[in-house]
């Protein structure tokens, strides 16, 4: 592991340009865009449009022999962000290094849709894939940030409507709580090189739309049953306003006698396993998920 790398990761994001004060949404999503499409996708992978419960979404695939099973892929992006295009090199990373094909998903975004749209949108590329006689057993669901959320939230509204759960779960720097809640949205204000608490908190609340965000597919962080869930892997960095979001979970697993890996590593931004080649953290982070997919799937 390199301080040196980690310094520099930190000086190259405190670096770029930063909005001042609120712009509009379509400047974000284009500013989002631009910052993503600067991480390479790996060589490795075909890229195939398709349809996914009434969503477009796209289908990534190993280039040699694909494995047995499924990552259904959740982008990052506050809930007003992003497309399956912005995450598909973390996406295309696990794909490589597993061998198994993703589905990412462009369900809709805040504020033109809020909640419950992005977890109503997940949940049927979820059942539409069930009802295509994919084995629950043989997906995992997968995502960053708020993507990382929506792993957690889809897979709650799964158990709820009576349908199997996934084999597991993978959540890079979840967001679970818009209570903003977790003591890190305080002692990590000026240490997180990307996000304040106030940027935070207006991103939120075009997802909120004025809704009560104590309520278990809000803030999943605090008020969410986690009994019957499959493994998770969760994954943050110290460096986060988000990083209590995923310890809090942890806990709540813990409590419910749900198996859960949470790996917190020293130093590093949201989402730091997308800095592949610019930090030795992050390959060896997708190493880690990826052997916990190719765990939970049975494969050797």
């Amino acid at each position: 592991m390199s301080g040196e790398q980690r310094q520099a990761l930190d000086d190259m994001l405190r670096a770029a340009p930063q909005a001042s004060g609120p712009v509009p949404v379509e400047q974000m999503r284009q500013g989002f865009a631009h910052f993503m499409s600067q991480f390479p996708v790996p060589d490795g992978v075909t890229r195939t449009s398709i349809e996914l419960g009434g969503r477009g979404a796209v289908r990534i695939e190993p280039s040699a022999d694909a494995r047995p099973g499924t990552i259904l892929y959740l982008h990052g992006g506050s809930f007003s962000l992003g497309s399956p295009e912005t995450a598909m090199a973390l996406t295309a990373h696990l794909v490589e290094r597993t061998g198994v094909p993703a589905v990412s998903v462009d369900y809709r975004l805040a504020p033109e849709h809020p909640f419950p749209a992005a977890i109503d949108d997940c949940l049927s590329a979820y059942r539409d894939l069930l009802d295509h006689d994919v084995d629950a057993a043989s997906i995992v669901l997968a995502g960053d940030s708020a993507g990382g959320g929506l792993a957690v939230t889809t897979t709650i509204a799964a158990r709820d409507a009576g349908l199997p759960v996934p084999a597991g779960i993978v959540a890079f720097s979840p967001g679970l709580d818009h209570t903003r809640t977790g003591a890190s949205m305080t002692s990590k204000e000026g240490t997180d090189p990307l996000f304040t608490r106030a940027g935070m908190e207006r991103t939120g609340a075009l997802y909120l739309d004025g809704q009560d965000p104590e309520q278990p597919l809000l803030a999943p962080a605090v008020h969410a049953d986690l009994r019957g869930f499959p493994p998770m892997l969760l994954q943050v960095g110290t460096n986060e306003l988000l990083l209590d979001d995923a310890v809090r979970l942890a806990d709540r697993a813990r409590a419910a006698e749900v198996d859960v890996i949470l790996d917190v590593v020293a130093g590093v931004p949201h989402v730091f396993p997308a800095f592949v080649g610019l930090l030795d953290e992050a390959d060896e982070a997708i190493d880690r998920a990826a052997l916990f997919i190719k765990q939970r799937l049975r494969l050797r």
